[in-house]
């Protein structure tokens, strides 16, 4: 079996950038992703706040100069899907179901996955219930949804899905946005859009797919029903750990801990972008993350 000197599990911004550095050192370095590098950004209509693009750039696009970049450094990217890890010895080794890999050091860049209420949404997955304005929007053309959150992400999201939808309803739990200034002011002046709150989604219900959202009003108590063909969730996220079961600390959310070197309780293993513990989940840290786990990850190396 042979041996790298780092491995990388995950190809959002933050993978690609930590493969970019990694490489770029000549380290014997392999990323592996298990579905299309680019990670949640892939899904981003438009981003405006990344340097250098003042114009803003898509999600799609920006993956797709990273992970060229780093392509052309000579990351070697590998598609499969991590089953398990074992850290027990000096080598590191990542578990595919096909093969165990082993290497000095590791990254782990898995991401994070969209919360769900819990309010039977599964049963309408793919009918009308969505985690992705971008992939989904033009299905709802000249329709009515209902989109659930109040971060960043809802109000940009729910912004978007009025380019296709003839009303938005933002269903929302407080009575104020978390969302940035900028991003309410463009939703409150768009009369597209309609704001409930104080308020949750408590159910949906429909014969082929999403006809009906029920929505509470925390306050009085009331109940109302509306006709909506779609309902949109953006209601925070949930760290793609599973294939860790254990092997590094986390705080109670799950998300792994880590020091200012992106390094867990575990020496030699890095985690980074929105599965660690993080205050910004944002694609200018994720990539800040990405450079530090990497000369990190080759300092141990060096000394190792």
């Amino acid at each position: 079996m042979s041996e790298y000197d780092l491995v990388i599990i995950g190809a959002g911004p933050a993978g690609l950038t930590a493969g970019l550095y990694a490489a770029r050192a000549r380290m014997n370095v392999l990323l592996i992703e298990r579905a299309v590098p680019g990670g949640q950004i892939l899904v981003t209509d438009w981003i405006e706040n990344y340097p250098g693009f003042p114009e803003g750039i898509s999600g799609f696009d920006l993956a797709e100069k990273i992970k060229e970049q780093a392509l052309a450094l000579g990351l070697d990217i590998e598609t499969a899907e991590v089953q398990g890890l074992d850290l027990s010895g000096t080598s590191k080794e990542v578990i595919l179901k096909e093969k165990r890999i082993k290497t000095k050091s590791l990254i782990i860049a898995s991401g994070a996955s969209p919360r769900k209420l819990g309010v039977g949404e599964d049963k309408f997955m793919g009918k009308g219930v969505s985690f992705c304005a971008t992939c989904d929007g033009p299905f709802f053309r000249d329709k009515v949804v209902v989109a659930v959150g109040g971060g960043d992400t809802a109000v940009q999201e729910s912004i978007f899905l009025t380019r296709f939808a003839k009303k938005v309803y933002l269903v929302h739990r407080r009575d104020e946005l978390r969302a940035t200034k900028i991003l309410q002011e463009r939703a409150f002046s768009n009369d597209k859009m309609e704001f409930l709150w104080d308020s949750v989604v408590t159910g949906m219900d429909g014969l082929f797919g999403v006809e009906k959202v029920n929505v509470k009003n925390l306050k009085t108590g009331n109940e109302t029903e509306i006709a909506a063909n779609g309902c949109f969730i953006w209601v925070g996220i949930l760290p793609n750990t599973e294939f860790i079961k254990g092997d590094v600390k986390t705080d109670e959310g799950g998300f792994i801990m880590v020091d200012n070197k992106m390094q867990t309780n575990v020496p030699g293993v890095f985690a980074i972008g929105d599965v660690r513990d993080t205050p910004l989940r944002q694609i200018a840290t994720a990539v800040g993350d990405g450079a530090v786990a990497a000369v990190s990850a080759e300092h141990y190396v060096e000394n190792s």
